[in-house]
């Protein structure tokens, strides 16, 4: 039994036993098309969620795309109204392709259009801001929506917009469902009780746990195990030592990371978590809450962390030259003053010299050394492939050999396409040349490549020549590269052809068997753009490609399974996710096992490459454990509706405010709050928060502020790094004024992140040095001079800027969304026609002049034509149109009496302490 098929005894939690799909007698579910090809266990879950609001998590691999899409079938009716949240743009394209039906929708940009859309029913694929506009403005009959289906689950926080849109639709339609499904059992385990909170955020009743090992999924997928054969390839004995010197540099900074941080839980930072994909989310759990208080030597040592992860990485992966390349960048002057100085360490030297030794021979002259993996894949292609074609010829007759080439990341499948074109001595060289690696002297296997910097110049022209010429923009989709050397692909497609000579030989012969394993033992590759089926029936076809697309769509390798219906699969790298589909994919077939898969693993055992697979199984496994004993004593109440739960708590907070101050409460304040809301502010989490706690949010479009709460406050909220930019920009300057000329209370919010520290500090997730903390507040502080009315609020998160609203809307006047939506546009006139008269910088100075308010500035600006005719005014002149004596004294006097400042002042301002000693002594006197 291989060691990459997942065989646990122990039942998990779940379904189990062997339930069919039955056609119900409601007709709820129907088993037409694709979906009679479910899998026991995709039926089951099916079942599980056909009259159930629930969350299913499923095991990596073990997807979910055939359930949804079954579910998607049997509600595509005009009858229905579906609506599909937190979808890719690539599952979103697999659906419709798989639908196909004229009651499929797209998202209008058009509102109108999409009011008429949603009366029609159907199903319709929404990007969730635009949802959570639509459900508050009521374009979509909230009362007729079916069902919301929910993707990517693990995503649903308190603050999102998905929690927000499943909230207000939860509000108002109590009989519709809600069914969501996530493939990330460990981003539950985050955080204190994460699972209740999405739980509670998607009003679900229950939740289905689907992990590998399952007993239905196990007993399902066991009977179509594909045939495994493992490669245990030895790392070199440098390659080892490069490795074994990483670790002990890894080792130590981890060491010293703990050492300068006692008092900080540093438990997940250990040698283990360095190496797996995990680690930057790992960091940014355990530090980022107190990145703030870290020394820059603790950033630095984490910062260089980050970076021999990267190395080990290419070390494993990628070729001696690429290692090579990136080691100097590492060993520069610069890079080892301004690190923490990992690059002194006596590993550091062994690394840097065995790194070397690895490309330079003893003499000095150009030998590198061969990939581990790449005569194990040779002889994977040339031999294994070739004999089993030969045994398993009868069966596979009218097949030809299609061979899928599974690697980690594009570079990876780039060197193994050089490798395979091109041989590996002008792989390699190849690689020298485009990694700048200079070539002096060349060893014996080298220099019988008479000219071979000139043929691998030539190769690379002739390379895109060929690739222009056969490439038909009608059959490919994009353009093709100018340059394809310097572009990663994340797929080639190769096949083999033998000389003419051979050909004859062959053909004479007869028999298409010995024609495949032929061509396969000593046919030379081509390169081929697209994999045309009837020019390759009789030619092997190899295919290079990633685990996920450059979209990293988990999907692409289950439609490249079924595209191309490999025989063959060489697994370059070792994948949890791949392994799954490959199993998910043959038990689908239900082939015999000799027309199976046949799947080669190539693996560096006892390295880092088997423990980082190993790490991330255990790491699964701990998460559903957890998730199991979760739901073992996981309570999910049957809770009232949550809108009258907050309306009794905001009654209750009346009554209380209403006993304090010995009143009674008014019919009119039993009316719902509303605050008016920016359209483009929906991108943030503070619509969400404001409206949980019982306040309508109406969306407009502001042209000044982003919210309004009374008829006389207007807040424009900033986060920091907004600030930052409207600071530098003077953007923010502008929005002051307006604010200060259209409403009484302009207010300027700044916002921090609430998983951050409410500390402003030094580049503050910015990149430029030369904006410092200083800066910032100078710059505030001229705004504060310059606009007296305007109030800074700081809130350390957006939870205390939505209480902070709640607060400041008690016994408040609502807004009028009509007046505020053309305030500061074209058709806003009302109020600012005669501003409009008036020279703004006029206005603004009259303004600070004592005697001038709001109220009269207008009456003062009407009676004179300009400031020199104010000038003339008499002190009676000014009382007639200030209408207010002290006023009109106030005016006159700072236009026309010599300000003089008294002696005593003066002396307090030359000599403040000797001022405050001389009041002190003279009261000791009097004492």
């Amino acid at each position: 039994m291989s060691t990459f098929i997942e065989d646990d005894d122990d039942g998990g939690e779940g379904a189990s036993g062997g339930a069919s799909m039955t056609s119900d007698s409601k007709g709820a579910v129907r088993t037409t098309g694709e979906d009679s090809a479910l899998l026991e266990f995709e039926r089951q879950m099916l079942i599980d969620l056909q009259h159930t609001d629930g969350l299913v998590i499923c095991a990596k691999g073990i997807h979910y795309n055939r359930v949804l899409l079954g579910l998607l079938r049997a509600l595509c009716d005009p009858a229905n109204l579906i609506i599909v949240m937190n979808c890719s743009e690539s599952e979103e394209k697999y659906y419709r392709s798989q639908l196909n039906s004229r009651h499929v929708h797209e998202s209008a940009t058009n509102a109108k259009e999409r009011e008429r859309k949603y009366l029609e029913g159907g199903i319709h694929f929404i990007t969730t801001r635009i949802l959570v506009v639509d459900l508050l403005k009521n374009r979509i009959p909230i009362e007729m929506i079916t069902g919301i289906f929910v993707l990517r689950s693990h995503m649903i926080i308190e603050s999102c917009q998905e929690a927000f849109a499943l909230r207000l639709y939860r509000q108002r339609n109590q009989e519709g469902f809600v069914k969501a499904f996530s493939n990330s059992a460990e981003s539950f385990t985050f955080g204190f009780g994460h699972v209740e909170r999405v739980i509670h955020n998607l009003y679900v009743e229950e939740m289905f746990i689907w992990p590998r090992f399952q007993s239905l999924i196990q007993s399902t997928l066991k009977k179509y195990e594909p045939v495994i054969v493992e490669f245990h390839i030895p790392m070199t004995a440098r390659m080892t030592s490069i490795q074994t010197n990483i670790l002990e540099i890894m080792n130590y900074l981890i060491k010293e990371v703990k050492r300068t941080n006692p008092n900080i839980d540093m438990a997940e930072i250990t040698v283990e978590n360095c190496v797996t994909k995990k680690f930057h989310k790992i960091l940014q759990l355990q530090l980022d809450t107190v990145w703030h208080q870290l020394s820059q030597q603790t950033k630095m040592l984490i910062s260089d962390l980050k970076v021999l992860r990267s190395l080990m990485i290419t070390a494993i992966y990628h070729d001696c030259l690429s290692l090579y390349a990136a080691l100097k960048r590492y060993k520069s002057r610069e890079y080892v003053m301004n690190s923490s100085g990992w690059g002194l360490l006596d590993a550091a030297d062994q690394m840097f010299e065995t790194s070397k030794r690895r490309i330079f021979n003893a003499s000095e002259e150009f030998d590198p050394e061969w990939g581990a993996k790449w005569k194990s894949l040779t002889e994977i292609l040339r031999v294994e492939i070739p004999n089993d074609i030969r045994v398993n010829g009868e069966v596979r007759k009218n097949k030809s050999a299609v061979v899928l080439i599974l690697c980690q990341d594009n570079k990876t499948c780039y060197q193994l396409n050089q490798y395979l074109l091109l041989g590996a001595e002008q792989c390699l060289l190849h690689m020298a040349l485009k990694n700048d690696v200079k070539v002096g002297k060349m060893s014996k296997n080298y220099r019988e490549m008479s000219g071979s910097k000139n043929i691998l110049m030539d190769e690379k022209v002739q390379g895109v020549e060929e690739t222009v010429n056969r490439t038909d923009p009608n059959e490919l989709e994009g353009d093709v590269e100018e340059d394809p050397v310097d572009t990663y692909e994340n797929s080639y497609i190769m096949t083999l052809d033998l000389d003419r000579g051979d050909e004859q030989e062959n053909t004479s012969s007869g028999g298409s068997i010995l024609d495949l394993s032929t061509q396969l033992e000593s046919g030379k590759f081509s390169q081929i753009p697209t994999v045309d089926r009837a020019r390759s029936v009789a030619q092997p076809i190899v295919c290079i490609q990633t685990f996920k697309s450059a979209t990293n769509d988990a999907l692409s390798l289950e439609a490249s399974l079924r595209d191309l219906d490999p025989q063959y699969v060489v697994m370059y790298h070792c994948n949890v996710t791949a392994i799954r589909q490959l199993e998910v994919h043959e038990a689908r077939l239900r082939r015999e096992k000799e027309n199976r898969i046949k799947v080669f693993f190539l693996l560096h055992a006892e390295t880092i490459e088997e423990q980082s697979y190993l790490t991330n199984l255990r790491r699964e496994k701990q998460s559903f454990e957890h998730l199991i004993e979760t739901k073992k004593t996981m309570v999910i109440p049957k809770r009232i509706n949550e809108l009258e739960e907050l309306e009794m708590a905001e009654e209750d907070f009346r009554e209380t405010t209403s006993r304090r101050n010995a009143a009674t409460v008014a019919p009119e304040a039993k009316q719902r709050m509303k605050i008016i809301t920016d359209m483009r502010e929906f991108r943030s989490d503070l619509p969400c928060l404001i409206h949980k706690l019982a306040i309508d949010v109406v969306p407009i479009t502001l042209t000044i502020g982003d919210y309004v709460l009374t008829p006389e406050v207007c807040v424009e909220r900033k986060s920091i790094s907004d600030l930052i930019g409207s600071l530098n920009s003077g953007r923010l300057y502008n929005q002051c004024v307006q604010m200060v000329r259209n409403y009484a209370v302009p207010i300027l919010l700044i916002e921090f992140d609430q998983n951050r520290p409410f500390y402003l500090q030094d580049r503050y997730m910015i990149s430029n040095d030369t904006v410092s903390n200083s800066d910032i507040k100078q710059k505030l502080q001229l705004l504060t001079l310059h606009f007296p009315k305007l109030r800074i609020v700081w809130s350390p998160t957006p939870y205390a800027t939505a209480q902070l609203f709640y607060e400041m809307k008690q016994n408040k006047p609502e807004p009028n969304e009509q007046l505020c939506s053309v305030i500061g546009s074209d058709a806003h006139s009302a109020e600012t026609e005669a501003l409009e008269k008036f020279n703004t910088e006029i206005h603004d100075f009259l303004l600070r002049l004592p005697g001038v308010t709001e109220k009269n500035i207008g009456r003062l600006m009407r009676s004179f034509r300009d400031f020199r005719e104010l000038l003339k005014a008499t002190q009676d002149e000014l009382h007639v149109v200030l209408d207010n004596r002290e006023n009109a004294k106030l005016l006159w006097e700072i236009l026309h009496v010599v300000q003089k400042p008294t002696i005593e002042s003066v002396s307090q301002a030359k000599f403040p302490h000797q001022s405050k000693f001389k009041n002190r002594k003279f009261q000791r006197g009097k004492q």
